[in-house]
């Protein structure tokens, strides 16, 4: 007869050399989804290269059924039948051997002797071999699997015998030891879970996995399954000592037809008009408050992965194709495989793989040739960090990006030019003004030296380092600077081409932060009204000058024009970036203090509105940020005699600040080995880091540096309101800021950080009040 492709006893599989990782698949509902899932994933696991060993593990007692998806569903009941083999053993039998030799080592030896910990566990498991319940589950590949048990009569009253509560009191690091003892021998041990609550369950999704593979459907209490689930995980990992170890989430949301079935993302997005939360907020907020990230995004994940369970279905039919779930679980993996967290975007994750490749060539003869793409892929990520608001590494991205381009192709090629354009554009936008300067000269002198003094690349960097200038300070050199490109552009080029019209903003920026109102208001006019001509109402430059003139009219107190002017950039801003953009975001802001200036408090209110919800659905109910809005919207709703609204949503804010006070030292953040102090540096600020920038600040105060001292001030206004700051900092980074709004005599920037200064102890003087319920007594 045809041998049966598994393997009973396998061969002795040696140690790796550095531990594999457990990963639990769960699903509230759908096992059919959960074991074609884990299937794929084996199969294109243990096919890699590295050809590493890996393990699939079938935990759903109940509902046993992993081993029908390996070898086009052989099953393996009658193992070598003939040949007088018995069907392999699996979980069930090993479990049931451990238990009772754990009965049998208690009752030779007092309790005393042994402390229920790592010895026991270890001699436990020395005692039983794990080899004889696994058997090879492909004959190409390094997979393996132990199955859920024997499956003969009696097989359900043996799986009922188990009893993980009492394996867990007598031994509680039975579990964790079987685990790492599993990954010293498999790349990837993967576990199939059952659902619920029981103690089998939270065995496989509390104390065994690094990971979690969460699916969940449309159906009524699955999402609510598994973000219980997750929770609890989190929550035991955090209050056990022994257990605080890395656990990383991987959501997977299935359907009917995968993206087809919800075709107005309703289901995933939610709607906010009728109250309901889709599963992307929900699971944002949900890992916000896992990992302690306050800048936490899904939108890649869900775009690259969401599970049609047509396939699933199809897949389980007798004789499929098995490869239907091939493709969703490469999409997985591209995440998985390295470890990346499902939060970073596909395009970050690509580029990130591509750049531990290249680095992988340094000391090698192809070091030299592979520079040139490093070089290029850490460029892009510094780019894509930038967008995303992470300036310190996309600093350090950029500043490698720009040494390996000079090293590998030179000082004037055209590549470590834009190396130097974008590092130089990021330290101006980030208020290293200094740092700035210097990077836009050589970049002028450069582009002299490579193109010309005419070329339009050599008269842009020449414009950015007049802005700079004008930022520092020196006004007149800026506007000499600004005049005499403005007026090569003009003569080489014309008025309307678009390298003048830049330039021409350019100078309107520096004429407005000079005070000059009114000769900006002209230029910004003239420049708004060409871009319209040559690159329409709604291109990106035409709504980022309409804002800038939008915003100096509201200061020259043209109230009217500043509002229609805005209403349009932002109707633009919301049809072509989004309503959750970061641009539409200060569009709006901008509209509102627009609105408030006019007391058109029906308009502000509603903006605030969809801010303070917008906010909270990206940022997570305890960000700064959201709590901030919050406050204004509280303050809008009491100008319009809402006081109970109001005084509603100040008590809200001020427990949400109580419960970050009474969480600053709790265990957060699971991520991974980097991912907690990742994750605590984005979320609370580090007294060390805030320390250094004040002490930075004061330099720059003492050595009178006002542009730079402003810029400093203006990125540091947030991070000392921050609740968890302590008080003695946050005393004396206010005393600061407000020393350099001040000395520059700006009374409407002093103002509106000693509002958001009071707004930030509103909180605590409410908590501090005899009629509050959440004050100590």
């Amino acid at each position: 007869m045809e041998q049966n492709r598994f393997t009973l006893f396998p061969p002795a599989l040696r140690p790796l050399d550095d531990a594999g990782e457990v990963t639990t698949f769960y699903a509230y509902e759908g096992g059919a989804a959960r074991n074609g899932l884990l299937a794929a994933m084996a199969l294109q696991l243990a096919g890699e290269a590295a050809q590493a060993p890996v393990l699939m593990i079938d935990w759903d007692l109940e509902s046993p059924s992993l081993h029908a998806h390996m070898d086009d569903g052989i099953d393996a009941t009658d193992v070598e039948e003939g040949m007088g083999t018995a069907q392999p053993p699996g979980l069930v039998e090993y479990m049931s051997a451990l238990q009772g030799r754990l009965h049998e080592m208690l009752r030779r030896h007092r309790p005393a002797q042994h402390d229920g910990g790592e010895e026991l566990a270890e001699a436990l498991l020395d005692a039983i071999d794990w080899r004889a319940h696994v058997v090879r589950a492909d004959g190409r590949r390094p997979l393996y699997l132990m199955r859920a048990g024997r499956f003969d009569d009696s097989y359900a009253e043996r799986a009922g015998r188990l009893d993980w509560d009492a394996l867990f009191d007598a031994c509680p690091a039975l579990y964790r030891r079987f685990a790492a003892r599993m990954t010293r021998h498999f790349r990837h041990v993967l576990v199939a879970s059952r659902a619920g609550r029981s103690s089998g369950v939270s065995v496989c999704t509390t104390l065994v996995p690094d990971r979690i593979v969460g699916l969940f459907t449309p159906a009524p209490g699955s999402l609510d399954g598994l973000e219980g689930v997750v929770q609890r995980a989190i929550e035991y990992r955090c209050t056990h000592e022994d257990e605080q170890r890395p656990l990383l989430v991987y959501p997977v949301a299935c359907s009917v037809d995968g993206p087809r079935s919800d075709p107005g993302q309703r289901w995933r997005r939610g709607d906010s008009s009728q109250g309901l939360a889709g599963y992307q907020p929900r699971l944002e907020a949900l890992l916000r408050g896992a990992y302690g990230i306050t800048r936490l995004r899904l939108d890649s994940w869900f775009d690259e992965l969401q599970l049609a369970l047509a396939d699933v279905l199809a897949v389980a039919a007798p004789g499929a194709d098995r490869r239907t779930l091939a493709r969703p679980a490469a999409r997985l993996l591209s995440w998985f495989g390295q470890g990346f967290f499902p939060w970073q975007s596909l395009a970050e994750v690509r580029l990130r793989t591509a750049i531990a490749r290249n680095r992988a060539e340094d000391g090698t003869a192809a070091a030299a040739i592979a520079s040139v793409p490093l070089a290029a892929d850490l460029a892009r990520l510094g780019a894509l960090c930038r967008d995303e608001g992470r300036t310190g590494e996309a600093d350090d991205l950029l500043r490698e990006s720009l040494a390996l381009r000079r090293g590998a192709l030179g000082e004037d090629h055209a590549d470590t030019r834009a190396g130097l354009r974008a590092l130089a554009a990021l330290r101006h936008a980030s208020g290293r003004l200094q740092e700035a300067r210097r990077d836009y000269e050589l970049l002028a002198q450069g582009c002299a030296r490579s193109l010309g003094a005419e070329h339009p690349e050599t008269l842009a960097a020449r414009s950015r380092l007049a802005c700079v200038l004008g930022q520092l300070g020196e006004g007149e050199r800026a506007l000499a600077l600004h005049e005499q490109v403005v007026a090569a552009c003009e003569r080489l080029w014309g008025e309307a081409c678009a390298i003048t019209l830049d330039s021409l903003e350019d100078l309107a920026v520096t004429l407005a932060g000079q005070r000059e109102f009114d000769r900006a208001r002209v230029l910004y006019e003239r420049v708004l009204d060409g871009r319209r001509r040559l690159q329409g109402g709604e291109h990106d430059d035409t709504l980022r000058c309409g804002q800038r003139l939008a915003q100096l009219l509201g200061e020259m107190g043209d109230l009217g024009n500043a509002r229609r002017l805005l209403e349009a950039v932002l109707r633009g801003r919301e049809r072509h970036d989004g309503t959750d953009a970061m641009v539409t975001l200060q569009a709006r802001e901008a509209l509102a203090e627009i609105l408030a200036a006019q007391g058109d408090l029906a308009a502000v209110r509603s903006l605030q509105e969809s801010l303070a919800w917008t906010r909270e659905r990206h940022l997570g109910a305890s960000h700064p940020d959201t709590l901030s809005i919050q406050l204004r919207l509280a303050s809008t709703l009491g100008q319009q005699g809402e006081e109970d609204a109001a005084r509603r949503l100040r008590e809200r804010v001020a427990e949400l600040r109580q419960r970050l006070e009474e969480a600053g030292g709790s265990c957060q953040g699971t991520a991974g080995a980097d991912g907690p102090r990742a994750a605590q540096a984005t979320a609370h600020p580090a007294s060390d880091s805030l320390q250094h920038q004040l002490a930075q600040l004061q330099d720059l105060i003492d050595k009178r540096s006002p542009r730079e001292a402003r810029a400093l001030a203006d990125s540091l206004r947030h991070t000392v309101l921050w609740p968890s700051v302590a008080h003695p900092l946050r005393r004396r980074g206010a005393a600061m800021i407000k020393q350099v709004y001040q000395q520059e005599g700006d009374k409407d920037a002093l103002l509106a950080f000693t509002q958001d200064l009071v707004s930030s102890l509103e909180g605590a003087l409410f908590r501090a009040g005899p009629d509050n319920p959440m004050s100590p007594r």
